[in-house]
């Protein structure tokens, strides 16, 4: 039977020439494949329902692709095989693993083995803001020609892809807490050893995976705990959970954000657009003032932890200034994806109650002369369960017109526990909000059509597809 893979006892074999990865079209097990065959190992993945892009990326990069999850597809004996975290220990490729004797392993072990391997990790964790801050970082560490491999979870402006293998010592990794795979239900992040980490904020989310916020705190404390003395931990001041967990830890720690006694502080904020400017102080003295296309203060605070990182790994300032400047963010990440009749669509990944109300905190400002249209799909395990029933309200404050969407898969969740965007609207009007619900995503266009003006932003936000809402709106438009 194949072993239960576990990085402290070294399993993973020494000399690999030919892997697999079960769930290939994933954002982070496709990265991981063409990473690998970059390296020049022979590389095979499956999935369920080959889906594009990623399977078009794929074949394009020389890696064969089976069609569905078939025993059959390790026939051929390959020397490892790298489990995705949606796939059951009944997945047929799983069981054909144990079958076999192959050893196996989850993609984070994969990625600390073969991409990270004697390479320093600059690693970014929290709740909120993984993936921009994340890339900020990555694009530094590039313009700074450190020529830095990374992998994070959404696709960078910069360099069209979402992960680079690089020759540079550094290497920048969205560390995510979501649980790593059948056999390992522990936080991804829990299997890197950071150079720098970055915490950005502690709040309950993934309801599917943890029972309540003090079992995500657990999950961060041992992250935490696990950072060695020689490592720098970069953490948000604004933050109680993150400045609780913080206290008494072996790793150097250098905090972050507005507290006049912390050592890196966002100093005066201004917009200008395209540009946010703003002042960085850095032990109570100037650091400097920088400009980024970035929108909203969070988005700021952010690049505060990247500056802190950047700092302390020699970067000048200099060059930190003109990557800030020429830094396009990600994709899905406050994305313009068109202009009609002066009103504009804007695409945001958010989804969390926190997420949603910076994003429209932050459009705002950026479009004065017209109303903020924010547009809601409840679609993530968590946001359809009622656990933030009470607390959505609240996040939509600064919108002018508010539409929210039945969740389309709510028949995922016990009956119990479901999310109400009939009792959200109910609520956001007596708050005395402009609010609609929506059956369907059909009846939402035809509204929107009707409803938006010249100098309007239609803030859209979904971590899904959402029926490709954008499109059709903009040709509807």
């Amino acid at each position: 039977m194949g072993k239960v893979m576990d990085l402290k006892h070294n399993v993973i074999p020494d000399h690999v020439k030919k892997i697999h990865l079960t769930a290939v079209c994933g954002t982070a097990m496709g990265a991981l494949a063409c990473m690998l065959k970059e390296m020049g190992y022979e590389v095979t993945g499956s999935d369920h329902k080959v889906y594009p892009p990623m399977s078009d990326f794929l074949m394009e990069k020389g890696i064969q692709i089976f069609d569905g999850f078939n025993g059959d597809n390790l026939e051929y004996g390959p020397d490892l095989v790298v489990i995705g975290n949606a796939v059951s220990k009944n997945n047929p490729e799983a069981v054909k693993t144990r079958e076999m004797g192959l050893p196996f392993c989850s993609m984070p072990q994969a990625v600390n083995r073969f991409a990270a391997n004697g390479r320093k990790s600059v690693l970014v964790t929290g709740t909120h803001g993984k993936t921009t801050t994340s890339s900020m970082m990555a694009w530094i560490l590039y313009e700074a020609d450190l020529d830095p491999g990374f992998m994070i979870g959404g696709i960078l402006k910069n360099f069209n892809s979402n992960y680079r293998l690089g020759n540079g010592p550094y290497m920048a990794i969205e560390g995510d807490e979501y649980d790593t795979a059948f056999f390992d239900k522990e936080p991804k992040f829990l299997h890197y050893d950071p150079h720098i980490a970055i915490l950005t904020s502690v709040e309950f989310d993934h309801a599917d995976i943890f029972k309540d916020f003090e079992h995500v705190r657990s999950a961060f404390d041992k992250f935490i705990s696990g950072i060695s003395e020689r490592s720098t931990l970069i953490a948000y001041d604004g933050d109680r959970a993150v400045q609780d967990l913080i206290q008494n830890r072996r790793c150097r720690i250098l905090t972050y954000g507005k507290n006049r006694d912390s050592i890196w502080r966002l100093g005066n904020v201004s917009v200008d657009p395209p540009w946010s400017i703003f002042d960085v102080e850095h032990n109570g003295k100037s650091f400097g003032t920088l400009r980024t296309g970035l929108m909203g203060e969070h988005n700021l605070l952010n690049a505060l932890s990247v500056i802190a990182a950047s700092d302390s790994l020699g970067i000048e300032r200099g060059i930190i200034q003109r990557a800030f400047e020429n830094f396009k963010n990600v994709k899905r990440r406050q994305e313009i994806r068109g202009v009609k009749n002066g009103i504009t669509v804007m695409d945001d990944f958010a989804h969390h109650p926190t997420a949603v109300r910076e994003t429209i905190k932050a459009v705002k400002p950026f479009y004065p002369e017209g109303r903020l249209i924010a547009v809601f799909e409840p679609r993530t395990n968590t946001s359809m369960r009622n656990v933030f029933q009470d607390i959505y309200p609240s996040s939509f404050d600064h919108a002018d017109v508010i539409c929210i969407r039945k969740p389309p898969l709510l028949e995922k969740i016990p009956e119990g526990e479901r999310f109400s965007s009939g009792k959200l609207v109910e609520d956001l009007k007596k708050r005395n909000r402009d609010a609609y619900y929506f059956p369907d995503t059909d009846a939402m266009l035809e509204f929107l059509v009707q409803t938006a003006a010249e100098g309007d932003v239609v803030l859209i936000m979904s971590n899904g597809g959402f029926d490709n809402i954008h499109k059709r709106l903009l040709e509807a438009l």
